[in-house]
C-alpha cells in the first residue's frame, strides 16, 4: 500500500527554508557577510528558482535567462523613476507579467528545436536583447548609464505606511519574496505538474507516447522560469536605487548556469547554495592584497573542485548522502496488500464506431525515406480481443510499419484507422489519449526515477489529459492515481521494487516495467515491439505468461522474434518482407507456408511469388 506523509514532513523544505532566513541575520554576520551581500545572494536565488525549474527539472538549457531579468528590472525600474506607476507592487507585477510575456513569445520560437540547437536560440534572443537595451530602447533604459534614481520600496497598508531602507529592512523584504517564490516553485515540482516535468527531463519521447503534450509543459515552465526572473531583476533595482545595463548582459545568464549546477540543479535550494558560495568568494577574494588580482582563477578552480567532488553539486550531493541514510535505516516491507489492490482500469472505447469495423486498420500504408521504400503499400486489420503477431528477417519493415501503427510516424501514403476513425498524421500523443500504446524493443524508461513514479507518467495522462496546468495542487490527490498505480505495478509483478530506481533494476525487471507503462496507460489496443528481446528463459516464460494474463479487455499487437512464444501467444500472425506483406493467416498456416519458409531460409528467388 501507498502510504503519504503527514502534514509537517510535507511542509518540512517549507519550514526549514523559513527557520534559515530567519536565523541568517544573526548566525551569518559572524563570517563575514553583510546584510547588502545576503540580500543579493536572495535575489540571485529567487532568479535561480525559476531557471532550476526550467533546467534542473526540464532538462532545458537556457543561456538566454538575463533577457527576462533585464526586461522585469527596467520595466520596473522605468515606471517608477518615471512616476507612472508609483506603487511598488503594482511596478514589481507588470515588470514580472512583461518578463513572462516576453518568455512566452521566446519559448514558442526557441522550444521548437532541442538539445544544443534549442541553449543556442536562447542565447541569441539574449544578445538580442542586450542590443536593443543598448540602442532602440535607450531613451528608456538609459542605455550604458541604466536607470539611476530607483526609489526604495514602500508598502502602503491603508492605515500606516512601511519605508523600506538599506540594510537589514531590505534583506527582510527581499526575504519574503523568496520565501513566496520558494513555497510556490516546491509546490509545482511536487504537483503532478511537476511529475510531468521530471519524465520530460529524462526522457522526453517517452512521455510523448504516454499520453503528454510535452511542448504545453516546456512552454508553460519556460514563461514561468522567465517570471521568476523578472521578479528578480525589479527588485535588483529597488535593492541597489539603480538598474544595471549588465542585467542584459551574456554574463549574467552565465554566473545563473554556473551558481545553479554548483550548488545543484533539480533541488532548488541548489541556485541559493551556490549564490551563496559564488558571491561571498566573488566579495572575499577581491578583497585581499595578495591574491585578489588571482580572483577569476581561484573561483574558476572551485567551481571545478565543487561539481567534481559533488555529481549533483552541493546541494545535491547533501541530499544524496541523506537518502543513502535514510535507505539503510529503515525497514521495508515488500509485502503487497493484495486484497485492497484495485483492478487496473482499461480506457473505455468511444461509442459509434461502425459495427464490425476493426479496432486496428491500415490501408494501403507506405513509408518512403527519399528513394528507399522502407514499407510499401501494407494493409492490415485488428479484431477485437484478438492477439496479431507480426513477423518477417531483419530488414523487412517492421518497426517502420510499428511506427506508423502507433502515430510515431506519418506516412508517406495509406490511412491508418482507430476504432473506425482516422488517425493517420496525429501524432502519438493523440493516439495514446484515444486508447492505443506501445512498448519499445529498446527499453524507453526513466531512468532516474523510481518503479513508482515511472508508473505515475501513463496514469496522470489518463486520469489529466494530454496536458494541465494544476501546478499548485498535490500529486497524489489526482482521483484514482495511487490506486492504479500499484495495480499497474502489481501487474507486472514488481511490488517489491516500486520504491527503487529504475537504474537500479536488472534487465529482466526493466522490459516488465517497459510493458506496465503502456498497461498503466489503461489502452484497450497495445503494440508490443520485441516484448522478450535481451530475455533469458526465466524471464521469458513469465514475460509470455503475462501477455497471456493481460489479453481480457485488450486487443494486442505484437512483433517478436522468438518464434516459439510468437506460435503460443497470436491467433493470427502477419508476416512482412522486404517491406511488403508476404503472408497472413494461422500460426499453423504461417508455419507449413513455403514462402515464409523461404524468406526466413536466406531469401526469395526472383520467379518466387510473394
Amino acid at each position: 500500500m501507498t502510504t503519504h506523509p503527514s502534514f509537517a514532513r510535507r511542509q518540512a523544505g517549507e519550514i526549514l527554508v523559513g527557520l534559515c532566513l530567519v536565523a541568517a541575520p544573526f548566525v551569518l554576520p559572524h563570517l563575514g557577510m553583510s546584510a547588502d551581500l545576503l540580500t543579493r545572494i536572495l535575489i540571485w536565488g529567487l532568479f535561480g528558482l525559476g531557471f532550476d525549474l526550467l533546467f534542473g527539472y526540464t532538462g532545458l538549457l537556457s543561456f538566454g535567462q538575463s533577457a527576462f531579468y533585464g526586461v522585469g528590472g527596467f520595466v520596473s525600474a522605468y515606471l517608477l523613476t518615471s512616476g507612472i506607476v508609483p506603487h511598488m507592487l503594482l511596478a514589481l507585477l507588470i515588470g514580472t507579467v512583461i518578463a513572462a510575456l516576453a518568455g512566452l513569445c521566446i519559448g514558442y520560437l526557441t522550444l521548437r528545436r532541442t538539445g544544443i540547437y534549442f541553449a543556442m536560440s536562447t542565447l541569441a534572443f539574449g544578445e538580442m536583447f542586450y542590443f536593443l537595451e543598448n540602442s532602440a530602447f535607450k531613451s528608456y533604459t538609459g542605455g550604458e548609464n541604466g536607470i539611476a534614481g530607483v526609489p526604495p520600496p514602500v508598502i502602503e497598508l491603508g492605515f500606516t505606511t512601511i519605508h523600506i531602507s538599506s540594510g537589514w529592512p531590505m534583506y527582510w523584504f527581499v526575504a519574503l519574496f523568496f520565501f513566496l517564490g520558494f513555497v510556490v516553485a516546491r509546490r509545482i515540482v511536487r504537483s503532478p505538474f511537476g511529475a510531468v516535468l521530471k519524465a520530460i527531463r529524462g526522457n522526453p519521447k517517452r512521455a510523448m507516447a504516454l499520453g503528454h503534450a510535452i511542448q504545453g509543459y516546456k512552454l508553460t515552465v519556460f514563461v514561468i522560469a522567465a517570471a521568476y526572473g523578472g521578479l528578480a531583476g525589479g527588485l535588483l533595482g529597488m535593492f541597489q536605487s539603480y538598474m544595471p545595463p549588465d542585467a542584459f548582459s551574456l554574463d549574467t545568464s552565465a554566473q545563473l548556469v554556473i551558481q545553479t549546477v554548483m550548488g545543484g540543479a533539480g533541488t532548488l535550494l541548489g541556485p541559493l547554495l551556490g549564490a551563496t558560495i559564488w558571491l561571498y568568494l566573488y566579495e572575499g577574494l577581491q578583497q585581499l592584497a595578495d591574491i585578489g588580482a588571482y580572483w577569476k582563477l581561484i573561483l574558476g578552480i572551485v567551481f571545478v573542485v565543487l561539481v567534481t567532488v559533488f555529481r549533483h553539486g552541493v546541494a545535491g550531493g547533501i541530499l544524496d548522502f541523506a537518502k543513502r541514510r535514510r535507505r539503510s535505516t529503515r525497514e521495508v516491507d515488500i509485502e503487497a496488500d493484495r486484497d485492497a489492490m484495485a483492478q487496473l482500469s482499461i480506457v473505455t472505447p468511444e461509442p459509434g464506431a461502425p459495427a464490425g469495423a476493426p479496432v486496428l486498420e491500415a490501408r494501403g500504408i507506405t513509408k518512403r525515406y527519399g528513394g528507399l521504400t522502407a514499407v510499401s503499400g501494407v494493409d492490415f486489420a485488428l479484431s477485437e480481443g484478438e492477439i496479431r503477431g507480426v513477423i518477417g528477417p531483419n530488414g523487412a519493415g517492421k518497426s517502420t510499419f510499428f511506427a506508423m501503427l502507433a502515430g510515431e510516424l506519418p506516412t508517406t501514403e495509406g490511412q491508418v484507422y482507430f476504432r473506425g476513425r482516422e488517425i493517420t498524421g496525429i501524432g502519438v500523443t493523440a493516439v495514446c489519449q484515444l486508447g492505443m500504446s506501445k512498448s519499445y524493443q529498446i527499453n524507453q524508461l526513466f531512468e532516474a526515477l523510481t518503479v513508482r513514479q515511472n508508473t505515475m507518467i501513463p496514469v496522470l495522462a489518463r486520469r489529466r489529459g494530454k496536458f494541465r496546468t494544476d501546478m499548485l495542487r498535490g500529486l497524489h490527490n489526482t482521483e484514482g492515481l495511487d490506486e492504479q498505480v500499484n495495480a499497474a505495478i502489481e501487474l507486472v509483478g514488481l511490488t517489491h521494487q516500486a520504491d527503487t530506481l529504475v537504474s537500479e533494476l536488472p534487465y529482466g525487471e526493466k522490459r516488465r516495467l517497459e510493458i506496465g507503462l503502456a498497461l498503466a496507460t489503461g489502452a484497450n489496443v497495445l503494440l508490443f515491439d520485441e516484448p522478450l528481446a535481451g530475455l533469458g528463459p526465466e524471464e521469458r516464460v513469465l514475460v509470455v505468461a503475462l501477455l497471456k494474463s493481460i489479453r481480457k479487455g485488450r486487443s494486442m499487437v505484437i512483433v517478436e522474434h522468438d518464434m516459439d512464444a510468437m506460435f503460443e501467444l497470436a491467433e493470427r500472425i502477419t508476416v512482412l518482407y522486404e517491406g511488403r506483406k508476404l503472408a497472413e493467416g494461422t500460426p499453423d498456416e504461417i508455419r507449413i507456408n513455403p514462402a515464409v519458409q523461404a524468406a526466413y531460409l536466406g531469401g526469395m528467388d526472383d520467379h518466387e511469388p510473394a
